[in-house]
């Protein structure tokens, strides 16, 4: 059902058996996607482009300028996928043509309220971010990340698939994959075993990680070595996975 108190610019294209709440304003560049819920007093603009099934609680700002300087009114996007949960006061920025013109998230993810993704990041799939966090321009987040509520991610940092970042930690540099972070600023403790267990990983894989893990941050190790050592082992894609989030990193990892 669509209030007759919302707000829908002529050009926005709406699914099937999609709900909008009163008051709210959608802008004529805007794709709805069938079977979401849109409750009232949510600002959705664009050029934005949301999947199916995904529910936009009161207050969020969807797809709106970004609050970089440069930005100078270009016309960039915002891409969401399906089954995401955006919970009551986040805001979602698009893109600048200083990257790819693209902010992006994928599917099956949470949203808690007050969180902000920033201008041209990349968010994975069935990721959590909790109430306040926040990250920058220009993050990449893999999929199965948590991050707690507080947490802020400077700009330009990768979050590596399957990590957890604790509640109110800074990070500052890059995140591996399967890595547990805390403080301010953020350092390694350990790697999320709990979370790869729930998410079905074997246990003969998870203990190769964890052999990995000590490679980089319980031997004394350069990070070099670390990875010339982790690469004599037996391969796996999961492991690959870790050490390739070391290796592709740009601005250094947490140590």
């Amino acid at each position: 059902m669509i209030h007759p108190q919302a707000i829908i610019e002529p050009g926005a294209t709406i699914g099937e058996n999609v709900s909008i709440g009163p008051w709210t304003y959608i802008a004529s560049d805007v794709v709805i996607g069938d079977d979401c819920q849109i409750s009232s007093h949510v600002v959705i603009n664009g050029p934005t482009r949301l999947g199916k099934g995904n529910r936009v609680f009161q207050f969020a700002s969807i797809g709106e300028d970004c609050q970089d300087l440069k930005y100078a009114g270009e016309k960039t996007e915002l891409i969401i996928g399906d089954n995401n949960l955006f919970r009551e006061s986040c805001t979602i920025h698009r893109g600048t043509v200083q990257d790819n013109s693209l902010t992006q998230i994928g599917s099956n993810n949470l949203f808690m309220a007050y969180t902000h993704v920033a201008h041209d990041c990349i968010v994975g799939s069935h990721c959590i971010m909790a109430n306040n966090a926040s990250i920058a321009g220009h993050v990449k987040v893999g999929d199965h990340v948590i991050i707690g509520g507080m947490a802020g991610v400077h700009q330009f940092c990768h979050i590596g698939e399957h990590s957890f970042v604790a509640a109110n930690a800074l990070v500052l540099k890059d995140v591996p994959a399967y890595v547990m972070a805390s403080g301010q600023p953020a350092k390694p403790f350990g790697l999320n075993s709990e979370g790869l267990k729930r998410r079905g990983f074997e246990r003969d894989t998870i203990m190769s990680i964890k052999r990995a893990y000590k490679e980089v941050y319980r031997k004394g190790l350069s990070v070099e070595q670390a990875l010339e050592n982790i690469d004599a082992q037996e391969s796996s894609p999961q492991l690959s996975a870790f050490s390739e989030s070391i290796k592709q990193s740009t601005r250094g990892i947490i140590r």
